[in-house]
């Protein structure tokens, strides 16, 4: 099975994001179309491009990397409730019709500021049951005419136009999701294309696809088979003491700087709470997970690292591979500089044995 290896892009307006010292250019199209075409030079299929209630809007930057690139696929980060499914699955059919079937989405349902945007249902104990909702009506809408449905959201007659690109084919932009709750693994076993994981150690890792495999099955999923992803931070030198001398030079630095607030809300998260209990197990796990970066202020994929030469890490990748993880979105700060090292060490070495 083929593998898709993306980059992330940080969508923000502000400088310094996850310790990057580029000081200009941040919030603009040129910072991001930059990126898109480093990405796509250096080996990566696309990037992730991050959401939050006072970033940039996601799907708006999304747009100029799609025109001023030919391959690189957008995979873009949305939240059920800032967006109505009908105008999502519009927007989203029309980017993804326009960059000519380039178009990922990444549906989010953790924490956010919903009273910011006006999102009145959300409930947190019932989010994943409007998140099921929200995937299951933007399929119907991408494929059936003169959809009618009332629960959590409501559309009268809709039918969505233009379609996703070679919709009549079969064929919709893929849906990647994460979530390591009961709750949120049943979305992804019914509803999602890709589930995503935090970097997780191998055995944890295996676990839960055996659980998303058996979910899947006993709540009879009508899609393709559900596919796994791995969302990591991926520190990379030439040498595996160079890796780690800096490794753990940027967490000194992360310590000096780290908000303890902060910190504190990522536990809020079921996954989240899963990396950081990682660290009562010891500071580097498998070959090459550190976990150290979540004690000092390291969040969601900046919680634990892959660290090591550039051989190092490809095999602790192949190893998630071997469990099933078909999609990689790696990425380290600097971001400008780090997409071009990784990329280019890293995305050959998967498709071969190390």
């Amino acid at each position: 099975m083929s593998h898709e290896f993306l980059w992330y892009i940080p969508n923000t307006a502000e400088p310094g994001h996850r310790g990057d010292d580029t000081t200009t250019g941040w919030g603009t199209l040129d910072f991001s179309t930059e990126l898109a075409r480093a990405a796509e030079a250096h080996g990566w299929g696309g990037a992730l491009l991050g959401t939050g209630w006072g970033r940039p809007d996601t799907f708006t930057v999304a747009t100029a990397p799609a025109a001023r690139t030919t391959t690189f696929k957008p995979l873009v980060a949305i939240r059920p409730g800032y967006w109505q499914p009908a105008h999502f699955a519009s927007t989203a059919a029309t980017l993804d019709r326009l960059s000519r079937g380039r178009l990922l989405i990444n549906i989010i349902s953790g924490p956010d500021n919903p009273a910011a945007y006006g999102d009145g249902e959300a409930d947190p104990a019932r989010r994943y049951d409007r998140t099921h909702e929200f995937l299951r009506l933007v399929r119907r809408l991408w494929t059936e005419e003169d959809v009618t449905f009332r629960d959590f959201f409501s559309v009268e007659g809709s039918t969505v136009s233009p379609r996703p690109y070679v919709a009549e084919q079969g064929r919709t932009p893929r849906l990647y999701f994460g979530g390591a709750s009961a709750a949120a693994e049943h979305v992804s076993a019914a509803e999602a294309d890709v589930q995503l994981f935090w970097g997780e150690p191998l055995d944890g890792v295996a676990e839960r696809i055996d659980r998303l495999r058996e979910s899947s099955t006993s709540l009879g999923r009508e899609h393709a088979p559900l596919e796994y992803g791995l969302r990591i931070t991926t520190l990379v030198r030439d040498t595996t003491e160079e890796a780690w001398r800096d490794a753990e030079a940027k967490v000194a630095a992360m310590a000096d700087r780290a908000d303890s607030d902060i910190t504190r809300n990522w536990r809020k998260a079921v996954g989240q709470q899963r990396l950081h209990d990682l660290a009562e197990r010891g500071e580097v796990l498998d070959t090459c997970l550190y976990t150290t970066p979540g004690m000092v202020g390291g969040g969601g994929a900046g919680t634990t690292w892959l660290v090591g030469s550039p051989d190092d890490v490809a095999e602790a990748l192949h190893a998630y591979a071997k469990l099933g993880i078909t999609h990689f979105v790696l990425s380290d700060t600097p971001y400008r500089q780090e997409v071009a090292r990784i990329g280019d060490q890293l995305p050959n070495r998967l498709t071969s044995p190390v």
